[in-house]
């Protein structure tokens, strides 16, 4: 079917695209000697990338059709690069075969590190790691970030209506899925491209130092490139063919390990960091990073007896970084308060239309939305430090006129990319016991782990931040079921097409509407306010491993959610007459 467009406003378009070329070219490149091959490459890379987007929002605005400006996208949704969906039912044993399958090569590529980086780059998303399921210097080294980040910027558009789309037509479905596939793609490019150019440096050994860095900057960021979208095509991949949520399974694969290692590592701290706590060992570098071997050999091998245990080891065994006791307490508690919540739920009972006596209940959890709120957030914290220290410190990004090189935006110390002052400290995350509860206990003797901060500005950043995850898990949660049709309209006409109904109300789309009115909106403002309150607690109690309070959240939630969901495959496999109760072909 031909697409309908007004080609008279592609001229704007143009318009646009060369004052914004000629604009950065005399505030950065003027001075600039272009024939080298960094100033070059990054230049044509800003140059093409800034086409393309010109070229999306050109196909938009000249769209003359009726419905939404996104159907101007279509020829290229339409023929992007995409996981075949099955054309028939997907039997269990080879659901579970790609799903585990997918794992492992997930597990394997995690740990082929990227050609040609040097040692020394800097990890931006350190603090993140565990929430965006990636592993630093390889080729997930931007693990479900650009997935995240684009179903964001598409729910946040959808939910403001700047989408007119109705996610309830199969059409309209069809051109946000396609549409937030290709926005996936731009906003992997988004970044890489500042982070090859800030912070990942190519080596200058090899055929990497042979060929400039200009160039080589360009090979790292088209592995970039390339490993993200293969999460991307294994997200897929996991969706249509296996069980439950690619996204999900890399997160939770992830904070495991991360857990595992934190709790049994015996692997030694070594002197430079164990130099920056206080064991009452005689050889500190010695330590396990694990909390029980770490517990286990400072009782062993107290330097001054029980008396050093009794003045201030108890403080450093359950209290003091890295991994105390308190951390693994409190990812236990996290571990049953979530498997609690994921039982919790409302049950309307239902009853079959025409076969009497058949009876079920559809269960509305406590937890309705999901983690996806706590994910989207945690990648939305995670761009906010990106985009902060590309501003603070990056050579070009930094001469930004008023946002670039501004501490009130956010400052950071030299090598480090976590914020110590401005706007991105107060939001980013509250990290353990020793960012807040040991100092305010005891200001004089732990106010180091806070920097140059004030007891007043200590408070301020723990209310900031759980403010922002309770809001802006409740807003999340509010899109996520509108656009995942688990909204009540939604729920009414899947119920309906079951041939179900709620027992003593007419058997009508409309009536089962409002009786879920009731209950869905109320719960999912709920059910978004407790999970961002429990992760953001859980981030300030601490957790054992490098990940945070919000993986291990996270990771209890998709395991409990995935155990469901093989309970229902296998259900769904003797019982072939319920694939049409839960949507499945």
């Amino acid at each position: 079917m031909a697409i309908e467009r007004d080609y008279k406003k592609a001229i704007w378009v143009v318009i646009a695209y060369a004052v914004v070329m000629v604009a950065i070219y005399f505030w950065q490149w003027q001075d600039a000697d272009l024939t080298k091959a960094s100033e070059l490459s990054l230049f044509i890379l800003i140059g093409a990338g800034l086409a393309i987007c010109f070229l999306l929002i050109g196909m938009m605005i000249t769209y003359a059709g009726e419905g939404s400006k996104l159907y101007g996208l279509k020829p290229i949704s339409d023929k992007w690069p995409a996981v075949k969906k099955p054309e028939g039912h997907v039997k269990f044993r080879t659901k579970m075969l790609w799903t585990f399958g997918i794992l492992i090569l997930y597990f394997f590529l995690s740990n082929v590190s990227m050609y040609g980086l040097s040692p020394g780059s800097l990890d931006i998303f350190s603090e993140f790691r565990a929430i965006l399921a990636g592993a630093n210097g390889s080729l997930m080294h931007l693990g479900i970030g650009p997935i995240v980040t684009g179903s964001i910027i598409m729910q946040l558009f959808s939910g403001a209506k700047i989408i007119n789309l109705d996610l309830t037509k199969a059409e309209d479905k069809a051109i946000y899925q396609g549409v937030q596939k290709v926005l996936v793609l731009i906003m992997i490019f988004v970044e890489a491209i500042p982070q090859v150019y800030g912070y990942l440096e190519p080596s200058a050994n090899g055929w990497m130092g042979d060929i400039g860095s200009g160039w080589a900057k360009m090979v790292i960021i088209v592995q970039l490139v390339f490993g993200s979208y293969l999460v991307f095509l294994m997200d897929e991949v996991i969706s249509k063919w296996g069980i439950g949520s690619g996204i999900s399974m890399f997160i939770a694969a992830g904070v495991s390990q991360s857990i595992f290692q934190g709790t049994l590592s015996w692997l030694p701290l070594g002197d430079q960091i164990a130099s920056r706590y206080n064991f009452p060992v005689a050889d500190p570098g010695m330590v396990p990073a694990g909390t029980l071997p770490k517990t286990w050999y400072i009782l062993e091998n107290l330097s001054g007896g029980l008396r050093d245990l009794t003045s201030g080891g108890f403080e450093t065994l359950f209290l003091s970084p890295p991994n105390p006791i308190v951390a693994l307490i409190s990812t236990i508690v996290i571990l049953f308060v979530v498997s609690y919540a994921e039982s919790s739920q409302i049950e309307l009972p239902l009853s079959h239309a025409k076969a009497r006596g058949a009876r079920g209940r559809y269960p509305i959890r406590l937890i309705y939305a999901s983690n996806i709120p706590v994910i989207l957030m945690s990648a939305l914290l995670a761009n906010v430090n990106m985009f902060s220290l590309l501003l603070w410190n990056h050579d070009k990004i930094s001469t930004i006129p008023i946002i670039g090189h501004n501490w009130r935006l956010g400052f950071y110390d030299a090598g480090s990319t976590s914020p110590v002052g401005g706007i991105a400290w107060y939001v980013s995350r509250v990290d353990g016991l020793q960012s807040w509860l040991l100092p305010i206990i005891n200001w004089d003797t732990y106010s180091g782990y806070v920097g140059d901060h004030e007891y007043y500005q200590v408070l301020i950043h723990v209310l900031v931040y759980v403010g922002l995850m309770v809001f802006g898990s409740v807003l999340f949660a509010k899109f996520w079921i509108e656009t995942t049709n688990m909204g009540p309209e939604a729920v009414a006409k899947q119920i309906q097409d079951s041939g179900m109904r709620i027992p003593g109300f007419r058997r009508d789309p409309r009536v089962l509407k409002k009786v879920l009115n009731r209950y869905i909106p109320t719960v999912t403002v709920i059910s978004g306010a407790f999970v961002g309150l429990l992760a953001a607690t859980a981030d300030m109690i601490g957790t054992v491993g490098s990940t945070s309070g919000t993986g291990v959240l996270l990771a209890v939630g998709i395991i409990i959610r995935l155990y469901e969901e093989i309970g229902k495959e296998q259900m769904m496999e003797m019982h072939p007459v319920l694939r049409g109760f839960f949507g499945r072909e």
